[in-house]
């Protein structure tokens, strides 16, 4: 099973609140997930970043692949590898 970090989103309409999540790779974008890691809001200013620092580096050392846009997140507040 390929675990990816990506974001869902679950703001409403014209409204974006995005979560970070850990899921199957095959699951679709607001589908089924394996557990919440953080969230990001890009309406703030500046945009609200927050992570579960510990249960992010956990992930990644077990192997999963965080998204083009979860990487550039992670840079931000400097988790990534």
């Amino acid at each position: 099973m390929a675990v990816r970090m990506r974001l869902t989103r679950v703001g409403s309409k014209k409204n974006p609140v995005y979560r970070v999540v850990v899921a199957d790779s095959r699951s679709p974008r607001d589908g089924k997930f394996i557990e919440i890691v953080g969230r990001y809001n890009p309406q703030h200013d500046p945009s609200l970043i927050e992570f579960d620092e510990d249960r992010v580096k956990d992930w990644l050392g077990k192997g999963a692949q965080p998204s083009e846009a979860v990487n550039r997140l992670l840079k931000i507040r400097n988790l990534s590898k």
